[in-house]
């Protein structure tokens, strides 16, 4: 994750058999998405915000929106 430029970047929580910790086992949803960001920022060692801002813009210009 930390190789991977914040312009590639994008956040899902498609896999709902793949929960990030610490709800690991249940199923997962779309709720899930602030712990992705929340890990994304801390490994990245950037504000949760600027992931929120950064992906969107990422989603927003990949899918044309």
């Amino acid at each position: 994750m930390s190789l991977v430029p914040l312009d590639k970047l994008l956040i899902e929580t498609d896999s709902p058999y793949l929960s990030p910790e610490p709800f690991r086992g249940k199923r997962n949803d779309s709720r899930n998405v602030k712990l992705v960001a929340k890990k994304i920022s801390e490994i990245k060692n950037i504000s949760e915000e600027e992931v929120a801002k950064v992906t969107y813009e990422n989603a927003n210009r990949i899918f044309n929106i």
